[in-house]
């Protein structure tokens, strides 16, 4: 039936109807055109704005291949393939920004490979609206996926799609085997894209060549007793590990002021000096934490170091804790974050931690001085200590970055700052208010238990992220993270200091000058007096031969052994 004149449609019958059609059915095809094309604009605009470098861009557009392809040939629609790939890779970029705002690194691929329950419910805690806005984005964006899924007129084979995607991804490899992403640029914010790109080739092909963890085939499987009894000679004394947040000599970089009497801080009892030699440099504090618990080291987990307690975490049951629970101790963890965070609950659980108490349950509200955790432990001793001797994990957070705005300023009124950079300063004005707040501590177990002997071990966990400037100031930025990733021990030397009230630290030569920050809880097991359980009798031995080194003992043939000893006798499983 013809259209009336007074319908508003064109009437097909007439010259004019029939060009006003053609007109019509041409703009729905430029619009369809445009559906098509404004993804792949859309996402090379966001290359240019995100990829810093030819290599970087030419990585982001090889995963833009590869996912463009890869959803082409599952649904044949282009309009819809390059939309689900524009969505991807904002939510991607997204996660990253986020991540790095948190962490201070970018996403990797081995985010995706140990996803896990923990990870998600932290983020959800401390980002409230995150589950919210994830919501609303999905109600959003999915009729929009269902009218391009309709209105996409184009239809792609399949095989030319699949070929196209497989040449990507050889591409991708190709580059990332060629020019590998340097481990230290996860700490800069941009390329979010191709690193998480080119991490994928890495991860995947060490993960297939040894799993998660580092280990070697071994002929001396550990000698575990039938009964592996803990029979030590001389009273027990409790036990508290500090963990001194960002804490080492800066003296040890030539030209900082610094104010008089410091450097007592870093001194044992016996007014020795003592250097720990941490595996992470300027922020991942879960290395050490990792370290100085499980008695292992992050290195062994090669590019999954990173994610290393989130790993670990119900399959490394192997630690201090467990050793220090078989000798009749009681255990508890002060963690001054959320528990969820890098899976530090689940995991400090599965080396041994009885009780652990997070940021919510104590109370802190946000970062808290170092006081108020010293407070807390030793109101937690004085309400659940029994009989038995307790060990007590103290995490610090007072001195963690930036220090570029000062931190509770009211705390130290007679601070006079020594004139360095001010970040400097304010670094070394919360190292003094740390001493002070340890001093109170040790004055403070004195007094509320004067009958109780405790053994005091304290170590930094590795130095602020502005250190190797002050070691270095001459080197450009690449040549530091070239030091970095060569594991010069100048940049990650920090201190450990062993105290004791009403106890005096029985004398070892595990308490070395110079320690790997996994021999930690030898050192502690040995200056109380403690048996050794077969595992770490096994690590001393390895400690004496290797001078204080672990990993860096004979290019990480010591641990790797070491790791698989533990694996064949049931202590590290599925790794």
């Amino acid at each position: 039936m013809a259209s009336s004149p007074n319908s508003g449609l064109p009437n097909p019958e007439t010259p004019d109807g029939r060009a006003a059609v053609a007109a019509g059915v041409a703009s729905a095809g430029v619009w369809r055109l445009l559906a098509v094309v404004s993804p792949h604009v859309a996402a090379l605009v966001v290359m240019l704005q995100t990829e810093t470098d030819l290599t970087s861009r030419l990585g982001f557009l090889l995963a833009w291949g590869i996912l463009n392809c890869g959803f082409v040939a599952l649904l044949r629609r282009p309009a819809l393939s390059g939309a689900l790939a524009f969505t991807l890779v904002v939510v991607l970029i997204l996660l990253s920004r986020l991540k790095h705002d948190v962490v201070q690194m970018t996403a990797n691929f081995v985010d995706l490979m140990v996803i896990d329950r923990d990870t998600v419910a932290f983020l959800f805690t401390i980002f409230p609206n995150l589950r919210w806005s994830a919501i609303a984005t999905a109600l959003l964006v999915l009729p929009l996926m269902v009218a391009l899924w309709r209105l996409d007129p184009f239809r792609l084979r399949r095989l030319p799609a699949v070929a196209a995607m497989l040449g990507c991804l050889a591409a991708l490899v190709g580059l990332a085997r060629t020019w590998p992403d340097e481990a230290w640029r996860g700490y800069y914010d941009d390329g979010y894209v191709s690193k998480f790109a080119r991490s994928g080739v890495t991860a995947v092909s060490d993960f297939v060549t040894y799993g998660f963890m580092q280990s070697d085939a071994v002929a001396d499987p550990l000698k575990l007793p039938l009964v592996d009894a803990c029979n030590p000679v001389g009273r027990r004394p409790n036990i508290v590990m500090i963990h001194d947040e960002s804490s080492f000599d800066i003296r040890a970089a030539g030209g900082v002021r610094v104010p008089p009497g410091y450097g007592g801080h870093f001194r044992s009892y016996d007014g020795r000096a003592r250097k720990f030699l941490a595996e992470s440099n300027g922020g991942p504090s879960w290395f050490t934490e990792y370290n100085v618990l499980a008695g292992l080291s992050a290195r062994s987990f090669g590019p999954f170091a990173y994610f290393v307690t989130r790993i670990a975490s119900g399959r490394v049951e192997r630690g201090l804790p467990l050793a220090l629970r078989r000798c009749g101790y009681s255990t508890i963890s002060l963690y001054p974050a959320m528990g969820g965070f890098m899976s530090a609950k689940s995991f400090q659980l599965t080396t041994g931690m009885q009780a652990f108490h997070d940021a919510r349950a104590l109370g802190a509200r946000g970062v808290e001085p170092d006081s108020f955790f010293y407070g807390k432990a030793m109101d937690l001793l004085a309400r659940e200590k029994g009989p038995e001797p307790v060990f007590m994990f103290v995490y610090l957070a007072a001195n963690h970055f930036p220090w570029e705005v000062k931190f509770k300023p009211e705390l130290t009124p007679q601070w006079r700052a020594p004139g360095n950079a001010p970040s400097v300063d304010e670094y070394l004005r919360r190292q003094a208010m740390s001493a002070r707040d340890y001093g109170d501590f040790v004055a403070g177990l004195k007094k509320r238990f004067p009958n109780e002997p405790f053994l005091i071990v304290r170590y930094g966990d590795h130095q602020p992220e502005f250190a190797p400037q002050l070691l270095d100031p001459g080197l450009s930025e690449a040549d530091i993270g070239k030091k970095l990733l060569a594991h010069d021990p100048r940049y990650f030397a920090t201190y450990y200091a062993i105290d004791a009230v009403n106890f005096q630290p029985v004398e070892s030569p595990t308490a070395m000058d110079t320690i790997d920050g996994a021999y930690l809880p030898l050192v502690i097991q040995d200056a109380a007096g403690l048996p050794l359980d077969p595992t770490f009798a096994e690590q001393k031995k390895i400690m004496l031969r290797c001078n204080g080194l672990f990993y860096a003992c004979r290019d990480g043939a010591e641990a790797r052994r070491f790791n698989r000893q533990l694996i064949d006798a049931g202590y590290i499983k599925a790794l």
